[in-house]
């Protein structure tokens, strides 16, 4: 599945909240860096399967897109917690 919002930060500030999210306050669920951009990070988790996370400028912020299979749940509150996206 694919969940999109618009923040106010930017890529690197994004990127390292979701290192620290998917690591640490989603422990049943943990997702590790694996591969990293300037625009793009990839996290491997459970069962080898894979959050891909962009992000990309979008009017008045970036857009952030992220897609996954099994972590959906997560995605979603992970995305909630940024700041400028819709509650």
């Amino acid at each position: 599945m694919v969940h999109e919002t618009v923040t106010t930060l930017g890529p690197a500030d994004v990127f390292s909240r979701a290192k620290h999210f998917f690591a640490e306050r989603v422990p049943h669920q943990a997702a590790y860096p694996e591969k990293e951009g300037p625009a793009y990070l990839c996290l491997r988790g459970q069962g080898g399967e894979e959050i891909a996370i962009a992000v990309f400028p979008a009017g008045d912020g970036h857009r952030v897109r992220a897609s996954t299979l099994l972590f959906d749940q997560s995605v979603g509150r992970f995305l909630a917690t940024l700041p400028g996206s819709p509650s």
